[in-house]
């Protein structure tokens, strides 16, 4: 039998013995972003997301063996949006399990976070709990039994509880600028409830909704949240379950897949981790069993999620050789 050819070697990331040490990582990464002049544009059909310095950059990593390490802007709150609907997702799992996927989808959209039309074809459906049609549907469903105060009290201990942080508050504000302007969500509820995929009105949903996607949080704050996606579901500090291992892995899924609107699929190709990205600007990454990133860049690219935060994320992961994919 002939000799098989070798394949050419390519271009690899560093294997585990070889990478940097995170600090060092972290800090050539926010240095490379800091010279970047092709930013993105800011959110400005959030008036409030619009006055946000597009300059700014944060990048954060609170690793399963207890250091928490920052650079650049770390610890300058923003808005974190769509970031929210990770931790809303896992509230509403907790409420009422699996029994959730009968009113909401598991599938990436392939179609902008706000589309109407997929949600008519589907029969007010949501694709999946990440797209704002899906988020709604969750927020109705932590309702159940609450007035939107009580349910906007319970995400916000809960985020406050992941980070070890009280300090964690919505941005009264960007609240109501959402409110203002969210003609489209409006439209995206009223439809689901003339299918019956919202249990209250859409009023109380979408206040929900807004209030919990105007929670403002550091890369610091976020990095520290998202801990127990890092740790099997559970809290590496204490060592106590948040969720279950299987629950964190699907979580994990979930944010893979779906975690970027229709820029998932190139996400996960360039970046190869769970994200999930907000048009404040912020990106949450996990790294099964090493690490929970927060990135944060306010300029959008056309998919609405951070161009310098996914860029950062990119460089960062190949540095420590840390996609899930790698060997």
């Amino acid at each position: 039998m002939p000799e098989l050819e070798q394949a050419p070697k390519l271009d690899q990331a560093p294997k585990l013995d070889q990478a940097p040490k995170l600090d060092q990582a972290l800090a050539e990464v926010a240095a490379e972003m800091a010279e970047r002049s092709d930013r993105g544009d800011v959110a400005t059909y959030i008036p409030q997301l619009g006055k946000v310095d597009p300059r700014k950059f944060g990048i954060a990593a609170v690793t399963n063996d207890g250091r928490v390490l920052v650079a650049g802007d770390a610890d300058q709150p923003f808005s974190i949006q769509s970031i929210s609907k990770v931790f809303t997702l896992t509230l509403a799992l907790g409420n009422v399990g699996d029994a959730l996927w009968k009113r909401v989808g598991r599938e990436p959209s392939g179609n902008p976070f706000n589309s109407i039309v997929q949600l008519e074809h589907e029969n007010g459906i949501p694709r999946n709990p990440f797209i704002n049609a899906g988020a709604i549907v969750i927020s109705d469903i932590l309702l159940a039994g609450h007035q939107p105060r009580e349910a906007i009290g319970e995400i916000l201990r809960f985020i406050q509880f992941l980070a070890d942080d009280e300090t964690i508050i919505i941005d009264r504000e960007v609240a109501a600028s959402e409110r203002a302007t969210g003609y489209r969500n409006f439209a995206l509820a009223n439809y689901m409830k003339s299918f019956g995929n919202l249990h209250h009105a859409p009023e109380l949903a979408l206040g929900v909704y807004f209030h919990h996607c105007a929670i403002a949080m550091s890369c610091r704050q976020l990095a520290m949240a998202g801990r127990f996606l890092a740790n099997g579901g559970k809290n590496p500090a204490t060592g106590h379950s948040v969720v279950s291992a299987e629950r964190a892995r699907r979580i994990g899924a979930m944010m893979l897949t779906c975690g970027h609107y229709d820029g998932s699929g190139d996400f996960a190709f360039r970046v190869g981790i769970p994200g999930k990205s907000g048009v404040g600007g912020g990106i949450l990454g996990i790294v099964p069993g090493v690490a929970s990133l927060a990135v944060w860049s306010p300029g959008l690219n056309a998919n609405g999620n951070s161009k310098l935060g996914s860029i950062a994320l990119e460089k960062l992961a190949r540095m420590m050789n840390w996609s899930i994919f790698a060997p």
